[in-house]
């Protein structure tokens, strides 16, 4: 039987695979579990703009009153907040109601401990299993032991405060496009750019539920391009829906991924003695390019599976400074406990006003390599690591590119695929390394 939790927390359709039955018990359980912690837990709630967000809130502070806990409720919040809050205010858990990058729609539901981290998969498995037992009310709590809901309307100031402490640069002068996505940090972005001194013009900041991440934020570039071109804006900052990630946009319109911004932020990092063992932590689909700029600059880099959960790991292990990915989930240890979109931000602005450069300057220090991207459609995926025949392929022309390039293949998630992806300088040789690779797989798992 499928997992409930997923790598983000739980997800799907609201209402029909995410209904507030489910909501209701996951508040439930969750309650059940952080009373071991004490006779009424105390978990704050955030969500982002999506129409159907008010309803799982509602859903799931009944559950958390349900098994006698105490439910805060932070309103419409950023994820990184809640993260930050949760240890703040002595929390016993943290929970974000979003979907992040995904349509309206869709939502989701995940949890964060006192401390502010993501929950271990140990402990959401415990969690599962108390929302797959049947609730049995004659033994429910009553009475004054009925948990209770507050609303908490200005915690997004301790927020604010944590961040403008951060900074380590006066952003006067700066002209800033802002697309907030529509999303959870429409309000709470500008004002902290503002705050340190930028011009900003802000786009994609008026949610109606509907409209978070439709065309715009950091998986919708276009619009924020545009507009820092038309505008003559020194940078374009895009977030997602949730606010934990952040693309950006020179001020020729040329979009930046998070390994440029990580590169940018780890560099600087270096310079001011802040970067620890010199190291960048990023998963295996971080560009090549990214790799030999940092070792060209005396840094260093280490990889890890895809999913900032891992990322994190390797951070919490060796007390590593900052780590991320390409979609512009990046975590800076000295001040977040995940990926936070304004954070990033503003630890990047600051970096170009440090250094009196453009961000297109600043990013013309990586070479972003060709990447070649291959599904191979496959009777049965399964074994494909126990193949002699497609290990050996690989290895050969990862040999061939060296530390000019990379080959990763992996099976997909949810359909009979095997990908296989190339990168290194050369575009046509790419195709045809992973077209060699691509009918090696065919023959062996066809």
């Amino acid at each position: 039987m499928a997992r409930m939790f997923g790598t983000d927390g739980v997800r799907g359709v609201a209402n029909v695979e995410l209904t507030p039955e489910l909501a209701f018990k996951l508040g439930y359980a969750a309650a059940k579990y952080f009373s071991r912690e004490g006779s009424a837990p105390k978990i704050i709630i955030g969500r982002d703009t999506r129409r159907s967000g008010q309803m799982l809130e509602a859903a799931l502070a009944a559950g958390i009153c349900s098994a006698g806990g105490n439910a805060h409720l932070l309103g419409v919040m950023p994820t990184p907040a809640v993260s930050f809050l949760t240890s703040v205010v002595n929390a016993n858990a943290g929970v974000v109601i979003s979907a992040s990058h995904n349509p309206f729609e869709d939502n989701g539901i995940k949890f964060f401990s006192r401390t502010g981290h993501k929950l271990p998969d140990t402990v959401e498995d415990e969690i599962e299993a108390i929302v797959k037992t049947p609730i049995d009310y004659s033994k429910a709590v009553s009475g004054s032991s009925v948990g209770s809901i507050t609303h908490e309307d200005n915690l997004a100031e301790l927020y604010i405060k944590h961040i403008l402490g951060t900074a380590y640069a006066d952003l006067k002068g700066l002209k800033v496009v802002m697309d907030c996505s529509n999303g959870a940090n429409s309000q709470i972005a500008p004002v902290i750019l503002r705050s340190l001194g930028a011009e900003v013009i802000t786009i994609f900041n008026d949610p109606n539920g509907i409209n978070i991440n439709n065309g715009c934020g950091s998986t919708h570039l276009e619009a924020l391009q545009k507009k820092v071109v038309e505008v003559g804006a020194h940078v374009g900052i895009a977030n997602d829906g949730d606010a934990d990630r952040c693309l950006a946009v020179d001020e020729n319109g040329e979009a930046l991924d998070g390994d440029q911004i990580m590169l940018i932020c780890a560099l600087e990092l270096m310079k001011r003695k802040k970067l620890n063992d010199n190291m960048l932590v990023v998963t295996v689909m971080s560009n090549v390019g990214l790799h030999q700029a940092m070792k060209a600059h005396g840094g260093k880099t280490c990889k890890t599976a895809v999913g900032d959960r891992y990322v994190l790991e390797e951070m919490l292990k060796h007390n590593y400074s900052i780590g991320g990915e390409q979609s512009g989930h990046i975590i800076f240890s000295e001040f977040a406990k995940t990926g936070d979109g304004i954070l990033t931000a503003v630890q990047l602005l600051c970096a170009m006003v440090k250094n009196n450069k453009t961000l297109s300057e600043l990013g013309s220090v990586m070479t972003k390599y060709p990447q070649v991207l291959l599904n191979v459609r496959v009777k049965n995926k399964n074994g494909w690591q126990e193949k002699n025949a497609i290990q050996e392929v690989i290895k050969k022309y990862q040999d061939e590119l060296g530390d000019n390039g990379q080959i990763l293949v992996r099976a997909s998630g949810t359909e009979p695929l095997i990908r296989v992806m190339a990168e290194g300088p050369n575009q046509e040789r790419l195709e045809q390394i992973a077209s060699a690779i691509g009918e090696v797989v065919v023959a062996e798992l066809a």
